[in-house]
Order: C-alpha cells, then structure tokens, then sequence
C-alpha cells in the first residue's frame, strides 16, 4: 500500500505508463552516442582494405576512429541505466526467465562492446609515425573487432529486444507499434547482420523510439494528473 500511495510499485496491466524520465534519458543518451559511434566506425574504416592496416597512416581516420571509441563506454553506462530504471519500474511483474534473459543479454551486449572497443583502440595506440604494427596483428585485430561488434553483440542485441518486446507486450508499457517493430528489428539483427552491417543502427534506433515513447507518455500522465 505505501508503495502504490509513492507512486513507487510495480506497473499494472493497462495502467499509465509511469516509467521516470531517467529511463528515457539514458535511451536517449544511449541512441544518439551509438548511432554516431557506429556511423564514424563505418565511414573512417574500410570494409575491404587492400592493404591491412593502411588507413592507420591516414591521420584524420585514425583521429575519428578514437574518438567513436572513446564515445562507446558512456554509451555502455547510459545503456546499463536504462536497463536498471527499466526493471525497476516492472517490479514484481518481471517474470522470472524473461528478467534473466533480459539481464544477461543486456550486460553481455555491453561487455562485447567494450572489449571489441579495447581492441580495436590497443591497435591505433600501437600505432607509431615511423611504422605500423605487423600484418598478422592486424588482420588478426581486426576479425577480434569485427566479430565482437558486428556479430556477437549485435545479436545479443537482438535478443534484448525479444526480451524487451515480451515484457512490454505482457506489461503494456508501450504501444503496439513499437513491439512489432522490436521483433523486426531483433529478426533482422538475427538473421541479416552479416549482410549489410548498417543493419546494426537498427538497435540503437528502436532503443531511441521507445525513449522517446517514455518521455511522451510520461509527458502525458503528468498533463493529465495536473
């Protein structure tokens, strides 16, 4: 009863969605430094160097490649937010194998991320005016980066969304719309990420419209409580 006298208990089925803008900030935050991240990764690296390494030589690159690393761990911490508001606002409506799923997919994501990041960062940091790590390092580097932020955490990317939509669906704490398009979004993450890797800004673009969703109905209970 104190709970629900705070406006602090768990969501009831069909009830205003009351999630605290804490929630929609950290997606918001989330979204936007991942989407540029992913977008100055693709533009300064080539997709098939024929020579390992030498965009390395190209200053102006090789700048813009650190810093899309460097935006990826407060990208990290804003997602680790959102999830931890998320539940929060769930409460005991949170079922069991979905809270679980949905937990270790999200810090599995997160964890991928910033260990394909700390690769891909020790290669620019070896890099010297006067010469350029070995081939083999390279090549090698590259894959370990590739894979973890292409491949692996992408598709735990996608099954956060699966998890993300089923609690959503069984909770209504969002419009259909946005369940419809999670479930494409995870499907296409599952099943397309190694054909064209800009499939990828699909996840942080989903996590930016159900921020915004939060916002907006939170916008609106308040409207309507006043």
């Amino acid at each position: 009863m104190a709970e629900q006298a705070l406006g602090q208990g768990p969501l009831r089925a069909g009830s205003p969605l009351r999630t605290p803008r804490a929630a929609a900030v950290a997606g918001i935050i989330f979204s936007v430094l991942m989407i540029i991240a992913l977008t100055v990764l693709r533009l300064s690296i080539p997709a098939r160097p024929t020579v390992p390494g030498m965009w390395l030589t190209d200053s102006g690159r090789r700048a813009a490649v650190a810093v899309a690393l460097n935006l990826i761990p407060f990208a990290g911490i804003a997602f680790l937010w959102f999830i931890g508001v998320l539940r929060d606002r769930i409460g005991e409506r949170e079922d069991r194998f979905f809270a679980t799923v949905f937990l270790g997919s999200g810090l599995l994501f997160v964890a991928m991320l910033f260990v394909g990041a700390a690769v891909a960062g020790s290669i620019i940091a070896s890099v010297t005016p006067t010469a350029l790590p070995g081939r083999d390092t390279l090549i090698l580097g590259r894959n370990v980066t590739a894979s973890l932020l292409n491949v692996y955490s992408m598709r735990m990317a996608a099954v956060f969304t699966l998890t993300t939509v089923n609690i959503a669906r069984r909770t209504q704490i969002v419009s259909r719309w946005l369940v419809y398009a999670g479930l494409a979004c995870a499907l296409v993450l599952l099943i397309g990420i190694g054909i064209n890797p800009w499939v990828e800004l699909l996840f942080p673009l989903w996590i930016l419209a159900l921020s915004v969703e939060f916002l907006l109905a939170r916008r609106a209970a308040a409207q309507t409580a006043a």
